[in-house]
């Protein structure tokens, strides 16, 4: 019986073993946290990501190993390598975790990006500021996600106090100046390639955020064909670049004559997450199949589907159950501000049917707010 290794025991980590399990998968997941969510349903190695004797553990008990997020060790990662197969590899993992090599690829391979330039020092930060120009966003190179380690400058007069909220850092997980992107619109695609090189996306998704956490996904985007098109193409390079095996999802700004890239994520995604009901095959599903050397299954749409994160706290679920075509995720996690605790998927044959779920969600729960850009989106045909 096949077992699957996860870094990482989130809730990522809990959505692959349940996608796992119709396929008879068994998992194991090693996290540093006692209460990890995924540890309520598989079982739990609890150890530091740098403990060799936890990872040798680890190696032997499992058939391949996946993450569950992206700031794993790439160093551990890489001593995995040695003893068990591992996907993504660890210079897939490698860039990913690093900001400066993510956007020196992306330019590399010819996917545009915000004009950026690594900081080393307070006066690099005046460098860098003469060069890319404000207003910019001050970001660590390694480690920030879901909008933290980030300070917005305005104008170059804010420069002393982006250097006090992050130049501590600049020795250790470096810092990276980017130019602020007046877009149209946040796009995601996320995309699978398999141990054979196959390469299949899901359909465009579009992106809405508040205070830098992802709140809502539409799915399909809504978007001329063209854009999908390069969408796509910037994927498909940034995975044969790195011998991807695995569900990545690659983060776009459409500023109107073309897309930048953002960021890529090593792992499946939150963007992806109305493909558990809205897709044939979803993208935890498809992850395994090609970690494991299986065929890829179908990342064809159901219809149209929205899903909405819900954060800090969950809702009341009894509010909004009776809503067809609405699925609930609760992750099991503890609240806490800015925590991502659960999901909801909306789908529907027709975009129009859509809307209005949204609203009957946005009513029952009090997210009118949540809601209302992905209505309007909806309804401008």
């Amino acid at each position: 019986m096949t077992r699957v290794g996860i870094l990482g025991g989130g809730q990522l980590a809990r959505m692959m073993a349940f996608a796992g399990a119709p396929l008879g998968l068994r998992f194991l997941v090693m996290d540093t946290a006692a209460d990890a969510c995924a540890a309520q349903f598989v079982p739990l190695l609890e150890a530091d990501y740098r403990d060799e004797q936890a990872l040798a553990e680890f190696a032997g008990r499992v058939d391949v190993v996946t993450f569950d997020f992206e700031n794993v060790p790439a160093e551990s990662a890489q001593w995995l390598s040695q003893r068990v197969a591992v996907f993504p590899n660890p210079r897939a993992l490698a860039v990913a975790q690093d900001r400066l090599a993510e956007k020196s690829l992306f330019n590399e391979l010819g996917i545009g990006t915000p004009r950026f330039s690594a900081v080393e020092s307070r006066s690099d930060l005046e460098r860098a500021l003469a060069e890319v120009g404000a207003p910019a966003i001050l970001k660590t190179r390694r480690l920030g996600y879901d909008g933290k380690g980030q300070f917005r400058l305005r104008t170059e007069a804010d420069a002393d106090a982006a250097w006090e909220a992050l130049g501590s850092q600049a020795g250790s997980v470096g810092l990276i100046l980017e130019a602020f992107v007046p877009f149209e619109r946040e796009l995601s695609v996320v995309a699978v390639r398999g141990r054979n090189g196959e390469f299949r996306t899901w359909p465009l998704t579009r992106n809405w955020h508040h205070d830098g956490i992802l709140s809502a996904s539409l799915a399909p985007a809504r978007v001329d064909p063209a854009v999908e098109a390069a969408a796509v193409d910037a994927a498909r390079a940034v995975a044969e670049s790195l011998g991807y095996v695995g569900v990545f999802a690659l983060e776009l700004f459409d500023v109107g004559d073309r897309l930048l890239a953002n960021e890529m994520a090593p792992r499946v995604h939150n963007s992806g997450h109305w493909t558990i009901e809205g897709a044939v095959c979803s993208q935890f599903e498809n992850h395994l199949r090609a970690v494991l050397g299986l065929p890829l299954g179908s990342t064809a749409a159901r219809g149209h589907a929205c899903m909405l994160n819900w954060v800090g706290e969950m809702p009341p679920a009894s509010h909004a159950l009776d809503i067809a075509g609405l699925h609930w995720h609760d992750y099991g996690k503890q609240p806490r501000e800015g925590r991502k605790v659960g999901h909801a998927t909306c789908v529907s044959a027709a975009a129009a049917d859509l809307a209005v779920q949204l609203e009957a969600v946005g009513r029952a729960l009090d997210r009118e707010a949540q809601v209302a850009d992905v209505v309007t989106t909806l309804r401008a045909g």
